[in-house]
C-alpha cells in the first residue's frame, strides 16, 4: 500500500494503466447505440481530482465519451437542492436488484421506481427537475460545465436520436408511471429531455472535477453550496448502494467507494473529503458496468488504501 500524499497519485494511475494494458478480455461495447457500439474495447482512461481542482490523468483521460447514465447523479442533485426530501416521496432509495431497464417491479410497487439511478427512477427526477426549471437537460449541462470548468461541454445529438430511435421501453416505464400519477409533464417532452441528459459527452478529467461537490460535502467548485452536507451524504450512500445496477455489492465489495457507471463506459467515484474519480473504457459486462474500469477502481483502492470502509 502507498501513502496518499498528492505526489502519489500519478505514479498509481501510471501502474493501474500497465496493469489493465496486460489484462485479457475488456467486455463489448454497448451495441443498441450506434455510437457507441462503435468504440474499442481496449481504450482506457482515468482521473482523480483533488479537492482544490488539481487533476491527474492517465491514457485516454482527456477524449469525450458518452456519458450516460452517470448524468443521473447530477440531476439527482440538481433537483435534490430544489426540492429536498419531497422527492423520496416519489422514488425511493432501494437496491433493485434487477435490470436498470426493468418494467417488474414498477407494478406491484405502484409506480415508485425504487431508486434513482435504475431508468424509471431517472425518469422520475428528470420530470421533476423539468417541472421546477423549465429545461432540466440545460440545467444539468449547465452544472457540467461549471463544475469541470470545461465550457464545450454539450451534447451529442446522434446519441440522443439513437436512443429516442430505441427509446420505446423507456417511454413505457414514463407512461406506466403516469398511470399512478408519478409523472407531471408530457411524456415525449420528458423523454426528449431524458434522452438529451444521457448524450453529454465529457471526459474523465472532466467528470472527476465535475463530481468534486460530493467529494467536498456539497460544496461547488466556485465554494458555493450546492448541496447540504447531508444531502451529499445521502447521494454518496445511494451510490454505493445503487450506483452499478444490479452489481452494487460487488462493485462496493470489490472497490468500496460511493460510484455510478453509464453504458457508454465511464464510472465515477468519491473518496468523501478527499478526492473524486472517473475511469472509462467501453468494454462492458453482462450487467452493463465498465470491465476495465471496475478492475481499474479496485486496483486503485488497494494501492491507495482509499475507501469508506
Amino acid at each position: 500500500m502507498t501513502t496518499t500524499s498528492s505526489l502519489t497519485f500519478q505514479p498509481v494511475l501510471e501502474r493501474i494503466a500497465e496493469e489493465i494494458a496486460r489484462t485479457p478480455g475488456r467486455g463489448r461495447a454497448a451495441d443498441y447505440i450506434p455510437a457507441l457500439a462503435a468504440c474499442d474495447p481496449r481504450s482506457f482512461g482515468m482521473a482523480v481530482a483533488e479537492l482544490d481542482g488539481t487533476v491527474y490523468g492517465v491514457g485516454d483521460w482527456r477524449e469525450p465519451f458518452s456519458t450516460q447514465s452517470i448524468t443521473k447523479v447530477f440531476t439527482l442533485a440538481l433537483d435534490l437542492a430544489r426540492e429536498g426530501d419531497e422527492l423520496w416521496e416519489h422514488v425511493g432509495r432501494e437496491p433493485s436488484g434487477n435490470p436498470f431497464n426493468s418494467l417488474v417491479q414498477l407494478e406491484y410497487e405502484n409506480g415508485i421506481p425504487r431508486n434513482p439511478f435504475i431508468n424509471a427512477g431517472a425518469l422520475v427526477v428528470t420530470d421533476r427537475l423539468h417541472s421546477r426549471t423549465g429545461d432540466a437537460a440545460g440545467e444539468l449541462l449547465s452544472l457540467l460545465r461549471e463544475e469541470s470548468g470545461n465550457p464545450d461541454l454539450d451534447f451529442d445529438e446522434e446519441v440522443a436520436a439513437s436512443e429516442a430511435a430505441h427509446g420505446d421501453r423507456n417511454a413505457a416505464l414514463a407512461h406506466f408511471m403516469a398511470a399512478y400519477g408519478n409523472i407531471d409533464n408530457d411524456i415525449p417532452a420528458l423523454l426528449d429531455q431524458y434522452f438529451r441528459q444521457c448524450s453529454v459527452r465529457a471526459s474523465c478529467a472532466d467528470l472527476a472535477l465535475a463530481t468534486g461537490f460530493l467529494a467536498r460535502h456539497g460544496i461547488r467548485a466556485d465554494g458555493t453550496r450546492l448541496l447540504t452536507r447531508s444531502q451529499a451524504k445521502q447521494i454518496n450512500a445511494i451510490m454505493l448502494t445503487c450506483g452499478t445496477y444490479d452489481a452494487a455489492g460487488d462493485f462496493a465489495y470489490r472497490v468500496g467507494l460511493p460510484g455510478k457507471s453509464g453504458v457508454g463506459g465511464g464510472i465515477i467515484a468519491v473518496v468523501p473529503g478527499r478526492c473524486t474519480l472517473c475511469v472509462w473504457s467501453p468494454g462492458l459486462d453482462e450487467r452493463g458496468n465498465s470491465v476495465a474500469g471496475v478492475a481499474a477502481l479496485d486496483r486503485f483502492t488497494t494501492l491507495t488504501g482509499l475507501s469508506v470502509f
